[in-house]
């Protein structure tokens, strides 16, 4: 950090979740890990400010990961099934309240955090910028 405020610029983004807002039953855990993350960038970013230093977390939806897309495989043979019953599945009964209806993909995921890096992203600080497909269930 020391570089970059000296710099006046620079960028700090965690890769959080929307299970920091929407903590899963199933993974408490988890979303108690990823709520730490968006705290420690807010804090950071207040910590940071005027400096020209952003600091934020995007919260991403699920995403069809090299480790998920092994998941989903290795299921819909177990189930004797196909990948795009397990997803569809999975965002009937696990993620219901998805928009997106499925997982995301890496690439989309980076083309959010690429425009939160980006100079264009200056007046976004110490946000929670979802990319969620819009599983939180909320407006803000």
């Amino acid at each position: 950090m020391p570089g970059m405020t000296a710099r006046k610029w620079g960028r700090v983004i965690f890769i959080s979740s929307e299970s920091a807002q929407q903590i899963p039953a199933e993974m408490i855990h988890y979303g108690m890990t990823k709520t730490a993350q968006v705290a420690i960038s807010r804090g950071l970013a207040e910590a940071l400010a005027g400096t020209g230093v952003t600091v934020n977390s995007v919260l991403v939806g699920p995403t069809a990961s090299e480790g998920v897309g092994t998941f989903v495989e290795d299921l819909a043979r177990q189930q004797g099934t196909t990948k795009e019953e397990v997803e569809q599945h999975f965002f009937a009964g696990t993620r219901p309240t998805s928009l997106l209806k499925r997982f995301e993909t890496p690439g989309e995921v980076g083309a959010v955090v690429a425009f939160v890096a980006s100079d264009h992203a200056r007046v976004i600080n110490g946000a929670a910028v979802r990319a969620d497909g819009g599983v939180v269930r909320s407006i803000f």
